[in-house]
């Protein structure tokens, strides 16, 4: 048999934790895949240790003035990567011919259009990013479907049901044989707690997440369980399922990644340590299978799993997650934005943990015009919700 040939990977959003998880499975695999792009915001100096590791052809940064700086410090190491900047870079280097990968690991909103670059190209699309579903999920769907793209699902919680669901799984649930798919979850760092003391959560405690290593956004996002609800949006996308068929079942110890139920009365779920190389891996070489690095599960030193429904009252954003799906529309947009405007307010210490629900809350009660039929109406869609939050954020704090 011969020899597979090359996968050449771009990396969306390299420098943060799925980026960084996503080079160390490749590294371990020289013979499988190569780095043809990397990309980060603002985080230059990590940028260039991996570019002068991982030597990639192009590098992209947000700002011209990052990127001349790196361009220089890859000039004096005697490294050939182009160095670009700005939006349509990030495109660029998704939709590339000589690529075969995208991992699109940029976080949030910012990540849409470079996943959707890729998803039109007809790439392998390992999608860590969920926004791009929650903004656009009739759009991306679309393009998947018209470009022959290979979808892949990367959260650790939508790629378990991938795994549990047959391999043709289009088409809606019912066809086949699945009742309901349950998604689990955490609980985050305050599952247990009285409102009393969730009203008083700082920054600091938000980012503590007990399982996982995540950024600060989603870190914030698991804490509200808005995380949650986003990828109850993502997975309705992604499986042709109704939110009503989605069951979230909080498991504290992140063992079971979650669950596909079929209707003969079987549960099949997908168990694993709480690594997100797992995910990747499987992503990378679907069908195949590959090591991540990760130790096997030891069921005796886990011991018991213990499951849970979630507290919707003291962490409203689930039920509002789900409440904008069923509205439709461009609802699940300005859900999104205003949580992103919402969290960054959080974390500077503008808003209280409990407001960021409220935030959204009131946001989603305006009228809002418009329909996600096309990406202009999303990002017009995105912005005023944005400027709606905004417009709260300055008159709470003030």
């Amino acid at each position: 048999m011969s020899p597979s040939p090359i996968q050449r990977v771009t990396v969306l959003g390299s420098t943060g934790s799925i980026g960084t998880n996503t080079l160390d499975v490749i590294a371990r695999h020289p013979d499988r895949y190569a780095v043809h792009a990397l990309t980060a915001h603002t985080s230059k100096e990590s940028l260039l240790k991996q570019c002068l590791a991982h030597r990639p052809a192009v590098a992209v940064l947000h700002n011209q003035a990052d990127a001349a700086w790196l361009r220089q410090q890859l000039k004096r190491a005697g490294l050939p990567t182009e160095v670009n900047s700005g939006p349509e870079a990030l495109c660029e280097v998704a939709r590339d011919p000589s690529v075969d990968c995208v991992m699109a690991a940029i976080v949030g909103a910012a990540g849409l259009l470079s996943a959707l670059a890729a998803a039109e190209a007809g790439k392998r699309v390992l999608l860590a990013n969920k926004e791009a579903l929650v903004m656009s999920g009739a759009l991306f769907m679309n393009a998947v479907s018209r470009s022959g793209a290979t979808l892949l699902p990367i959260d650790s919680e939508h790629n378990a049901i991938y795994q549990c669901l047959p391999s043709d799984h289009r088409g809606g649930l019912a066809k086949h044989g699945v009742r309901q798919l349950l998604l689990t979850a955490s609980g985050g760092p305050f599952r247990g707690w009285t409102a009393e003391d969730i009203a008083k959560v700082t920054p600091e405690q938000a980012c503590a997440h007990p399982n996982w290593s995540m950024g600060r956004k989603i870190s914030v996002d698991s804490a509200t369980l808005m995380n949650k609800g986003l990828e109850l949006i993502e997975a309705c996308w992604l499986f042709d399922a109704t939110p009503d068929q989605i069951q979230v079942v909080v498991h504290p110890q992140s063992v079971i990644h979650s669950m596909a139920a079929y209707h003969d009365g079987s549960v099949i779920a997908q168990l694993g340590n709480p690594d997100m190389r797992t995910p990747i891996a499987y992503g990378l070489a679907w069908p195949e299978r590959i090591d991540a690095g990760v130790e096997s599960l030891d069921l005796f030193q886990v011991a018991r799993l213990d499951f849970e429904a979630p507290d919707e009252a003291l962490f409203p954003c689930l039920n509002l997650a789900r409440d904008a799906m069923l509205q439709g529309g461009v609802a699940p947009v300005v859900l999104n934005a205003t949580n992103e405007v919402a969290v960054d307010a959080f974390l500077q210490r503008k808003l209280g943990f409990t407001e960021i629900g409220q935030l959204v809350t009131e946001v989603l009660s305006r009228p809002s015009e418009g329909c996600a039929e096309s990406l202009e109406s999303v990002l017009a869609a995105d912005q005023w919700a944005r400027d709606q939050a905004v417009e709260l954020v300055t008159r709470w704090s003030a």
